[in-house]
């Protein structure tokens, strides 16, 4: 965001400036002397406008707009301009409601399948998180509505969220849970960022100096404005003095008054309350300068004039497609040929699960029903349908005669189709799932449809992670539609018969059982605490860290045709390491293809996982035709954080890349040798010998007064060990206790080292 002053404040009493950083009511601002009042309104993948007067909890029926899928399934797109044309038409659905702030992109990390926000975040990367994230937010404010990244930081998890600590150690926290905040915020400039209700390691994420003007600000460069999310400042003045400048939702002015009160009283300096309205204003004045604000009294009308309905219904049907992964395919059952017979199971064919449940459930404009979208591109070809399962509804006998209905289709028909997943009311914002499993009587109708007709295939919506392995060791063809938006059922006929070809990939691991994941004894916490025990392994980097059996890996996704990876190549300057890779389509039919780079560091200092996400393209490329494809591994990705130097730091040495389709299958790969940075670290007398001893300029000078001991032969084994590698983990105070050196002498030493001499 371009720092704009916005409009004179310096009239403005202390009073007045208070007021400004706190909302009117659920969803506006206040307009205070020459600063409109704003609009902010949920998102993500679709704007939620409450229809009239905003009640106090912001929960009365919305206005329709264009329900996109959600984060679940538009990282399954992999295809950064694709999400940034669903921000471009989110910014031009805001605009037309009068929405000047849309509460989105959500970027927190998958850290557990069982979040029970899973289905509103993009990944377990966060690499494809800020990429995604990023397009996100330039295609939503290049409309000229503001984005609101959140929720900083380390928001993962719904139990006991509104004060629960986030217990994570430095390293883990900038290397997992803040880089896709850092990366969006220095490429895409959004105009605010929301901060969490948790806490993070014991402070209140809007009470915290050092994320939000630390971190956020002076290491990031952010100028926006930082918003709470709703209800989650417990102290105003401990907020604003933290970084904090706009509260919401409104109380009725009891906050400003004790802001006010605070700053008469000494607690909060009066120039933080300057800062935060000043900053407020400035948003204010940008919305105002993007035709939004509440000066755009033809909005306010709340008419959707402003956009074309179909052709975003449109879109949101090409993107629906393109988030499709294509899981299994055994036989090549799929693509389905118009005219045969269908039989159709499961009662979310005619009632689609699309969305999930809490403060970003959309009014969609229509929704596309799967059956009726089959049906329509069957040709020829008999579709019928049944419901299958009763999903807890009716009595278990009932269940018995749904499924004995269900399979008599099934084997009458050239091929089934079974639509299986869970219902709103087993995954929502607000409580966390339980467990990874599909109903079991939705498993017992596949083993029966099965039985009686092999040819059948299996569509999955969810916003969280399923336990899988039951559904491959029956379907030979398995569709992971996640959540698809209002357009998701003429997305997944798309797919089924051939008029798209899936190219979607996952954003996150499908484990094989809910044991083996990362977080798994240590979620969702207890006590109002969570400890991240997992540390930098989360997703992937655990699995692949334990060279554990996955059921399907991260990146995962098949085609309709094959291609086939040569040449890869490698250069390096100063912004990194770029990737030159051949892709070939060597199937029969045009497709698209994601490629991944991964990055390995086989002999780090530092614990790393064996391979990391570095880079990601994709190809599109006809039957037979290659393609040369060039992505940049920036230098700023392959750093690590230091924790002594508190700085992120390029290990020099030979790095290994290696091209795949998806975590677990790599199919090019070179190495290329990568100059370090060199930082100084302090050395202090708690500095063990090894530490000092691998600093070539501190080890010149302690090797003046300090010698490894040497055995007559002249070796450095005493006592039947190796002297030299035991003492390199012996602080240097401790060597007062041992021999000749004393105290005053190592501090001098210390003195010398860490002055240069």
């Amino acid at each position: 965001m371009t720092h704009d002053p916005g409009p004179d404040l310096s009239g403005l009493t202390l009073a007045e400036k208070a007021s400004l950083g706190s909302g009117a009511d659920f969803w506006t601002t206040k307009a205070v002397g020459e600063v409109p009042s704003l609009v902010l309104t949920d998102g993500p993948h679709g704007v939620r406008r409450q229809a009239g007067a905003t009640d106090h909890l912001g929960l009365s029926e919305s206005l329709p707009a264009t329900c996109f899928p959600p984060a679940v399934g538009l990282a399954q797109s992999w295809d950064p301009d694709l999400v940034g044309r669903v921000g471009a038409a989110l910014g031009a659905e805001a605009r037309a409601l009068g929405v000047d702030v849309l509460l989105g992109p959500g970027i927190n990390i998958k850290r557990d399948p069982r979040g029970g926000r899973n289905f509103e975040y993009f990944s377990e990367d966060p690499l494809l998180t800020g990429v995604l994230g990023g397009a996100w937010v330039r295609g939503l404010q290049g409309t000229g509505v503001g984005a609101s990244l959140k929720h900083f930081a380390a928001n993962n998890a719904e139990h006991d969220r509104m004060r629960s600590s986030s217990n994570v150690d430095p390293r883990t926290l900038r290397e997992i849970y803040l880089r896709a905040f850092q990366k969006v915020v220095r490429t895409s400039a959004p105009w605010t960022v929301m901060c969490s209700y948790n806490r993070i390691n014991g402070v209140y994420a809007s009470e915290d100096h050092w994320l939000l003007t630390t971190v956020l600000r002076q290491e990031w460069g952010f100028d926006g404005v930082v918003v709470s999310d709703w209800g989650a400042v417990q102290d105003r003045p401990a907020a604003v003095a933290a970084g904090l400048d706009l509260e919401m939702p409104g109380d009725g002015g009891a906050s400003d008054a004790r802001l006010v009160a605070a700053v008469e009283g000494g607690a909060c300096p009066a120039e933080d309350v300057d800062t935060a309205a000043s900053r407020v204003a400035a948003l204010a004045a940008k919305a105002r300068g993007s035709g939004g604000g509440r000066a755009a009294d033809s909005a306010r009308t709340l008419g959707v004039g402003a956009h074309d309905v179909e052709a975003h219904h449109a879109l949101a049907r090409e993107v629906a497609a393109r988030c499709v992964v294509l899981l299994r395919n055994e036989g090549a059952l799929l693509p389905l040929a118009p005219g045969g017979s269908v039989a159709v199971i499961g009662g979310f064919a005619r009632n689609p699960r699309y969305q999930g449940g809490g403060s970003s459930h959309v009014n969609p404009t229509r929704v596309d029903v799967p059956l009726e979208e089959i049906r329509a591109l069957a040709g020829s070809g008999t579709v019928t349908f049944s419901p299958g399962y009763a999903a807890g509804e009716r009595e278990a006998d009932d269940a018995a005669g749904l499924r004995e209905e269900a399979v008599s289709a099934a084997a009458a028909a050239d091929t089934a189709v079974v639509f299986l997943g869970l219902a709103e009311h087993q995954e929502s914002e607000g409580f966390d799932r339980e467990h990874i499993e599909l109903p079991a009587e939705q498993l017992d109708l596949l083993a029966a449809v099965v039985r009686e007709q092999p040819r059948t295939v299996v569509v999955l919506s969810h916003g969280g992670v399923l336990r899988l392995a039951p559904v491959a060791g029956l379907a030979p063809a398995i569709l992971d539609g996640a959540l698809l938006g209002q357009a998701g059922g003429g997305a997944i006929a798309d797919v089924l018969f051939g008029r798209v070809n899936p190219s979607g990939r996952l954003g996150e691991t499908v484990p094989v059982r809910l044991q083996d994941t990362p977080a798994y004894l240590n979620f969702p916490g207890e006590n109002s605490a969570v400890l991240y025990g997992e540390g930098l392994y989360v997703g992937y980097r655990w699995y692949d860290a334990r060279e554990m059996e996955v059921a399907f890996p991260f990146g995962h996704g098949l085609s309709y045709t094959s291609f086939a990876y040569s040449d890869l190549e490698l250069e390096q300057d100063a912004a990194g390491v770029t990737a030159h890779l051949t892709v070939t389509n060597t199937g029969d039919r045009a497709g698209r293809e994601v490629v991944q780079f991964y990055v390995a560091k086989p002999d780090s200092a530092v614990s790393r996982a064996p391979r990391e996400l570095k880079g990601f393209t994709d190809v599109t490329l006809e039957p037979g035709r290659s393609e040369r494809v060039r992505v940049l591994l920036s230098r700023e990705d392959l750093a690590y954080w230091e924790v002594r130097a508190d700085r992120w730091v390029v290990e020099g040495g030979e790095y290994v890349v290696s091209a795949g389709a998806s975590s677990r299958d790599l199919r090019a790969t070179a190495a290329i040798g990568v100059e370090g940075d060199a930082p100084r670290l302090p050395v202090t007398l708690d500095s063990t010998l090894g530490e000092v001893m691998a600093d070539p300029r501190a080890a010149a000078v302690l090797a003046e007064t300090l010698a490894p001991p040497a055995s007559a032969d002249g070796s450095s084994t005493a006592l039947g060990v190796d002297m030299v590698r035991m003492m390199a983990s012996i602080p240097i105070r401790r060597l007062a206790s041992f021999g000749p050196v004393g105290l005053a002498e190592l501090e001098e030493l210390v003195a010398r080292v860490n002055a240069g001499d």
